[in-house]
C-alpha cells in the first residue's frame, strides 16, 4: 500500500554533522537517506536539530540548521521546503521530498550558563536559517535548565515557563517525546492556567502500557495529547517498541486507537545514525522489517488488515496534514 506518508521525526541532520561532505543520498549509516525516503513514498519529513545537553551544543545546532538550508539550495529538484498551508497541500502529488525543521532539545539554542535572552536570539537565527520550525522539545534524556528529560523526575523549571511564554501564538508546537512525566504534566497545567496558544504533540513516542519504558507515554498523558488535538508519532526503535517482537509496533498503534487516537496517530520513526552509538547492547537498533524508510508501505499493508482504508490514510498522512493545516491556519 503506497499512500503518501508524513514522518514527524528523523535525525538525518545530526548524522550529517559526522561527515565532511554531507550527502543525504548516501544510504549507509542511516535509515532516512533521500533514496530510502523516496522509496517509502515519504512526502514530508520533519528533520530534527538534535544536540545533547553539553557545552558547545549551540554551535552544533546552528550547523545543523545550515545543513538543512544547504539541502534546499543544493538539491532543488529533489526536496522542497514545506512552511505554509499552500506548500503543505501540494505534497501528496509532489515528486519532491517535503522538508521542515524542528528542534529536539532546547539546549541546542541556549547553553546552560548563558542568559536566556541570548538563547532566544539564537533560536531566531535557527528559524531564519530553516525558515520555519514545527516543534521544540525542551529536553532530551537528561535534565536541563528548562526542565526534566525522560530519564529524570524534574518538572518544568522557571526557564521552561519563560520559553512557553515566548512560544505563545508563535505556531510552534511543544514536543513531549523526551519530557519527564512531571514536566509533561507541568507544561499541560501551565498552558491551561495561563491560557497559552501553543499546540502540542509527541513526535516520536510509543505507549508505556504496551512496553514499559520511560521514553513511552503513560496512558493519561497520551489521552491528554489526544484530547488537545495533538499528534503521536509511532517510534520504530526496538528499545521502545519491544526488544524481541516486531509485531509489537502494531500493538502500539492499536493501543493508541483504543485510547481515542484515531485522529492523532501518525509516524515518527526516529531514524538516526547508530554505527557509532556507544551502547552496542541495543544493536540491532531497529527490527529488520523497520530498518529504513522504505518500510512504510509494508507497515500500511499490515495495519490495513485490521482497520478501515480511511484510517490507514489518516495514519499515513492525513492526521498530520489536518494538524498542520489547523495550527498554521
Amino acid at each position: 500500500m503506497n499512500h503518501p506518508t508524513i514522518d514527524l521525526h528523523c535525525d538525518l541532520l545530526a548524522h550529517m554533522l559526522k561527515t565532511p561532505n554531507p550527502d543525504p543520498f548516501e544510504r549507509k549509516g542511516i535509515g532516512c537517506s533521500f533514496p530510502a525516503l523516496a522509496e517509502g513514498n515519504v512526502k514530508l519529513q520533519v528533520m530534527a536539530i538534535f544536540t545533547a545537553t553539553e557545552k558547545g551544543s549551540t554551535a552544533l545546532a546552528l550547523r545543523q540548521s545550515e545543513i538543512f538550508a544547504s539541502f534546499l539550495s543544493k538539491y532543488p529538484d529533489d526536496c522542497t521546503l514545506v512552511d505554509d498551508i499552500y506548500t503543505l497541500n501540494q505534497i501528496a502529488t509532489s515528486s519532491k521530498l517535503g522538508m521542515i525543521a524542528a528542534i529536539e532539545n532546547a539546549s541546542g539554542f541556549c547553553e546552560e550558563d548563558e542568559a536566556l535572552e541570548i538563547g532566544f536570539e539564537r533560536l531566531e537565527q535557527i528559524i531564519t536559517n530553516t525558515q520555519r520550525i514545527l516543534y521544540i522539545g525542551f529536553t532530551h534524556h537528561a535534565e536541563n535548565r528548562f526542565g526534566g528529560g525522560n530519564n529524570s523526575t524534574a518538572g518544568l523549571k522557571e526557564d521552561g515557563e519563560k520559553l512557553l511564554q515566548y512560544l505563545n501564538r508563535r505556531k510552534i508546537a511543544v514536543d513531549f517525546s523526551h519530557a519527564s512525566d512531571a514536566m509533561a504534566n507541568d507544561i499541560l497545567n501551565y498552558l491551561s492556567e495561563h491560557q497559552l496558544d501553543i499546540p502540542i504533540l509527541a513526535s516520536h513516542s510509543n505507549y508505556r502500557t504496551i512496553f514499559d519504558h520511560v521514553r513511552n507515554l503513560p496512558d493519561n498523558l497520551a489521552q491528554e495529547i489526544i484530547k488537545r488535538g495533538g499528534l503521536i508519532g509511532v517510534n520504530f526503535l526496538r528499545a521502545f517498541v519491544n526488544n524481541h517482537d516486531p509485531n509489537a509496533l502494531y500493538q502500539h498503534m492499536n493501543h493508541g486507537m483504543k485510547l481515542g487516537g484515531a485522529n492523532s496517530i501518525c509516524f515518527g520513526a526516529d531514524y538516526y545514525g547508530t554505527d557509532d552509538h556507544p551502547d552496542r547492547s541495543r544493536a540491532p537498533f531497529y527490527f529488520k522489517a523497520h530498518a529504513n524508510a522504505t518500510c512504510y508501505p509494508s507497515i500500511l499493508d499490515q495495519i490495513s488488515e485490521q482497520i478501515s482504508p480511511d484510517l490507514v490514510e489518516d495514519i499515513s498522512y492525513k492526521n498530520a496534514m489536518h494538524y498542520l493545516n489547523r495550527i498554521w491556519g
